[in-house]
Formats: C-alpha cells, structure tokens, sequence
C-alpha cells in the first residue's frame, strides 16, 4: 500500500532508540524526509545511520533534550530550513521512572511531567504554524496503555501520560481541519528497554533464559508474543498517511489485544 508521505517532511522527537526509532525508520522507509533527535551523540548517530539504511529520502539527526524548551525551538526550526517545511510530528518520550506512590517525591512528578508533557506541549507549540501550512499536516503521541488501564508499580506513568491524551483530543478540535492530531498507546515492544528489564530479571534469578523472560512478558497478551517496535512505527506511519485522511481524535492500542478496557 503506498501511503502517500513520499517527499514529506517529518519530525520524531526522542528518536535515538526504541519506539521513536521504529517510527522514524518506518517513515523512512515510505519516502518521508526524516528529522530525528536524541541526547547522546553516539547513539544519535549509529541511530541515523540505522535510518538512512532503510530511507528513500533524507535523514538528519540533531542532538536535543525534550526536556528543553529552547532545544525543542532550535530542533522544529532547523528541520524546517532542512526541509523546507514540516508535515508529520511524531512526539515520543524517554521512561520515567518506576516506582509506587508512595516511592516518588515532588522532584519526580516535576521531573515526569517535564518529559513526558511539557516536551508534547513545546513540540505542538513550536510545529503548529509549519503543519498548519502543509497539505498534509498530523501529529502522532506515543503514549502507553496505562492511560487506558493502570500498570502496577508505574504511577508516574499512569498518572502523567494522561495529560497527553488530553491535549491531543482538544488539538484534534481545536487544530482540524487542517492537522490531525492521534495518539498510539504501545503495549509491551521488544525495545532496549524490554531487553533491559529482562536483563534486571535474569540477573535477579526471577527467570531462567531471556526466552523465559519474553513468555513472562507475553503471558497476557492474546496473541502470545509482545510486539515488535516496527509494527508501532508501521501504525504510526499509516496514522500519519493520507490512507488515514479520517482518523482523527483517536487513542489507539497498539498491544496485541492485553487491554480489557
């Protein structure tokens, strides 16, 4: 199916690793121009590269933390002067720490919201004029499937992530009908962070093997296997495709059926 992105100008914020990655090479692969971003020079890098080797169109990689208003202004700048202009934002966020309630201190909910809101919010802010000025223009929030249903040992992320799905309901309003603006609510994906978790797991004699760790993983999810991060960037590039010129306004799991909700 082609999509229809090919020669568009995207954005995927905290794109080094994991599901931002996946959604960025995913965009690459359909022909879009791809803008990604991250912290760490090296992973950066060996980032971009992974992208460019499945990219139709160009890629460019500019070090950022999300949790910078001013880095966010600098990186929505310079891939519109790279590109000529800014189609698809795709927002995604590093882990905040895990935890129950009564482990987290005001520094940390301070410091989740930062990560996982404010970033949202300056992205949106910043992005907003550029997509209002394409033909194409749409947002994607990678979320969780906590905001649907409360994961145990992850208040921050239970509690916070909520506010995003918020904001993009009222932008899907508030932005249309020249920007669509949706959300995808991952499940467990085979990402660095899966692995190291798994890793932690072994480590503590919890499981046997790294295959024992990913049946754990999996054990709630119907269709018996936790997701690879290519099939979330997939959903996320027909999301942002004109093959999905209707969809607007939507939290959509991406889980392998474990919600109940």
């Amino acid at each position: 199916m082609d999509l229809g992105i090919d020669g568009n100008a995207a954005l995927v914020t905290a794109s080094s690793s994991g599901l931002g990655l996946a959604s960025a090479k995913a965009l690459a692969r359909e022909g879009a121009n791809v803008s990604i971003c991250g912290r760490s020079t090296d992973r950066l890098e060996a980032a971009r590269e992974e992208v460019a080797s499945v990219a139709d169109g160009e890629v460019r990689a500019q070090q950022a933390d999300i949790t910078s208003r001013s880095d966010i202004v600098s990186l929505v700048e310079e891939t519109v002067d790279a590109f000529g202009g800014l189609d698809h934002v795709v927002t995604s966020a590093g882990g905040v720490p895990s935890g129950a309630f009564v482990d987290m201190d005001e520094r940390d909910w301070y410091a989740a919201y930062d990560m996982l809101v404010m970033s949202h919010v300056w992205t949106l802010k910043e992005a907003h004029p550029y997509l209002e000025d394409s033909d194409a223009g749409s947002i994607v929030s990678i979320t969780s499937t906590s905001v649907r249903e409360a994961i145990e040992g992850l208040v921050l992320s239970n509690a916070v992530r909520r506010a995003v799905i918020g904001t993009v309901k009222t932008v899907s309003r508030e932005f249309a009908p020249g920007v669509r603006a949706n959300a995808v609510l991952p499940g467990a994906h085979e990402t660095p962070r899966i692995e190291e978790l798994i890793e932690q797991g072994l480590d503590r004699g919890e499981y046997g093997s790294y295959e024992e760790g990913l049946e754990d993983w999996s054990a709630d999810i119907p269709l018996d296997r936790i997701g690879d991060p290519m099939e979330l960037g997939d959903a996320i590039a027909f999301l942002s495709s004109d093959r999905a010129s209707f969809v607007n306004g939507v939290a959509m799991p991406v889980d392998g059926g474990r919600l109940r909700s």
